[in-house]
C-alpha cells in the first residue's frame, strides 16, 4: 500500500492493480472515490492493460496464434511492485513473467506512476518495449467516484459537465459486452449529462467521437466538483452499475471488440503500438 498525502488530498493506492482505493478529500472531509461494495461492484479504479473492454470468446488474436485473455486485461488483477514512494509520488512496476507471456507474448516493463499536484493526482501509464517486435496493445482508466459526494444529497442531483459544446453519439454495445454497430444520440444541453439511476441500464455509454479533453462531476445543491481530464485518450467510455450509488469516467485507449470482428490485435480498433526498445506515456488527472 502506497499513501500520497499534502493539505489538500490523502491517497491510498494497493499494489494489487496498482489501484486508487481511496482519494480523501480533506477540505470537505469526504471519501470521493467508490469503496468497492462487494455485493454492488468490487472495484475502486481498475487500470486496464493490455485491452480495453471485452474480446470475443475471451481470446486474444496475435500472429495466428490465440490465447485466453479476461475482459479488460491482466493488470487489474495482477501484483506490481512499488519501485518508489514519498509524500506525493508513488510508481509501481508489473514486468512480463512466464505467466504474462502465456496470455500476452510481449516482454514489456507496464509501469503507472501517481503524483499528487496540490488538489490533482495525475495518473500516468508509460510502457516499456524490451522485446525484438512491435508491441500492439490497449490501456485505460476505470476510476469510479461516490456520488452523491455527501449525506443527505440525491443522485440525481448531480450531473457531468463536459468541457465543449458538442453533439455527442454513444456507441451501443450487446449483452454480451461488444459493439453492436449501431449509435444512439446522447443529448447534453448545455454541455450538461444529468444522472440518474436508470441511464445506465443498457450499459455504459461509450464515446468516440468526444472532442471534449475534461469531464466534471457537479451538483446543483453546491459548489464542489470532481474533474477528470485526459488529454491523451481518444475514447470515453461513462458507467455506474444500475442503481449503484457511483459514476465511472474512463479514458481509453483502445475498446472492445466489435460483433462478428475477431481480428489480430495489430487490427484492433484505436490500438496502440510500440516499437523495440521505445516508451510509451499517457496521462490523465483528477482534480478536486
Amino acid at each position: 500500500m502506497a499513501i500520497l498525502e499534502n493539505d489538500f488530498l490523502k491517497v491510498e493506492i494497493n499494489a494489487k492493480g496498482a489501484q486508487l482505493t481511496s482519494i480523501y478529500n480533506k477540505a470537505t472531509q469526504t471519501e470521493q472515490l467508490w469503496q468497492a461494495d462487494a455485493n454492488v461492484w468490487p472495484w475502486h479504479a481498475p487500470n486496464l492493460f493490455p485491452v480495453v473492454g471485452g474480446l470475443i470468446n475471451d481470446t486474444l488474436l496475435v500472429d495466428g496464434k490465440s490465447y485466453h485473455m479476461a475482459r479488460h486485461g491482466f493488470a487489474r488483477q495482477s501484483e506490481f511492485v512499488l519501485l518508489e514512494n514519498d509524500e506525493v509520488h508513488a510508481s509501481f512496476s508489473l514486468p512480463n513473467s512466464e505467466k504474462t507471456l502465456q496470455v500476452y507474448p510481449y516482454k514489456f516493463d507496464f509501469q503507472i506512476l501517481y503524483t499528487l499536484i496540490d488538489n490533482a493526482i495525475r495518473l500516468t501509464y508509460k510502457l516499456i518495449n524490451h522485446d525484438k517486435k512491435t508491441i500492439s496493445f490497449s490501456v485505460g482508466g476505470h476510476p469510479a467516484f461516490n456520488v452523491p459526494f455527501g449525506p443527505g444529497e440525491n443522485y440525481e442531483d448531480y450531473y457531468l459537465e463536459f468541457e465543449t459544446e458538442e453533439k455527442l453519439v454513444t456507441h451501443l454495445l450487446s449483452k454480451d459486452g461488444f459493439f453492436s454497430g449501431e449509435t444512439h444520440p446522447v443529448p447534453t444541453p448545455k454541455n450538461r449529462l444529468y444522472l440518474t439511476h436508470d441511464l445506465f441500464d443498457s450499459d455504459a455509454l461509450v464515446f468516440k467521437n468526444i472532442k471534449s479533453r475534461a469531464v466534471s462531476i457537479k451538483s446543483d445543491k453546491h459548489e464542489h466538483s470532481l474533474s477528470v481530464e485526459f488529454p491523451h485518450f481518444n475514447y470515453l467510455g461513462i458507467w455506474a452499475k444500475s442503481g449503484a450509488d457511483f459514476v465511472c469516467i474512463e479514458p481509453w485507449l483502445g475498446c472492445a471488440d466489435t460483433e462478428g470482428k475477431h481480428v489480430d490485435i495489430s487490427q484492433k480498433e484505436d490500438i496502440q503500438s510500440l516499437k523495440p526498445g521505445h516508451v510509451f506515456e499517457a496521462a490523465y488527472f483528477i482534480s478536486i
